[in-house]
């Protein structure tokens, strides 16, 4: 059960502190500018990580089995990171952008599942879909 919510309690504490951290980029301060001491940060703590963690191989042969993915992941996580800075200069409270923007994922993700994974499509979740967007409805009133 423990292997199972771990990286659900990790995920909601890291966001928390995710979003307490962009909000907090100074006004003055160019958000790619705050990205580039981000990531160093970053690269630096993964490779720590990868090192603790790993038993054996070398960094540089995990890398060779990578694919397109972590690529193409470096670039959607600046858009990621850059949008909520933005979100949060431009005057989005801390407690809504996010909530707005999740649900709205939800429902994006809902017709991705079904179109690229072949999950099912169920009562339940067009439901929830509808639920959500009543629920960005009373959010945002």
């Amino acid at each position: 059960m423990f292997s199972y919510v771990w990286p659900i309690a990790l995920v909601v504490l890291s966001n928390v502190a995710y979003h307490i951290c962009a909000k907090s980029v100074p006004e003055g301060a160019n958000p790619f500018a705050s990205l580039t001491v981000t990531y160093l940060i970053a690269a630096f703590t993964s490779m720590l990580l990868f090192y603790v963690t790993n038993h054996g191989a070398g960094l540089f042969k995990e890398y060779a089995k990578l694919n397109w993915a972590p690529f193409m992941l470096g670039v959607v996580i600046i858009g990621l990171e850059a949008g909520f800075i933005y979100a949060y200069k431009a005057g989005w409270q801390v407690s809504t952008a996010n909530v707005v923007q999740s649900s709205f994922l939800a429902v994006a993700l809902i017709f991705v599942g079904f179109l690229l994974y072949k999950e099912a499509l169920t009562w339940n979740k067009l439901v929830g879909v509808v639920i959500c967007l009543v629920g960005l409805f009373f959010i945002n009133r």
